[in-house]
């Protein structure tokens, strides 16, 4: 169930918007890893950060593919 999601046709100014949310979800599950309790929880939040950074890591190739041809 890994829909790659519709980004198409979006400039930097959307991108960034969508980096910046994707930098808030990290900090926020790092902070709730921090203080969770128990292995599933834990795995859980290790696998939701790592989906997140992949995702963010995305975006910004894909911004900064954009701003090398401008």
């Amino acid at each position: 169930m890994s829909s790659e999601p519709a980004d198409d046709g979006l400039g930097v100014p959307e991108l960034d918007d969508r980096i910046a949310i994707l930098r808030g979800n990290l900090r926020d599950l790092v902070e709730q890893a921090s203080g969770s309790l128990g292995a599933a929880a834990e795995e859980l939040l290790s696998e939701r950060i790592a989906d997140q950074q992949a995702e963010l890591d995305r975006l910004l190739d894909r911004r900064n593919g954009i701003a090398s041809k401008a």
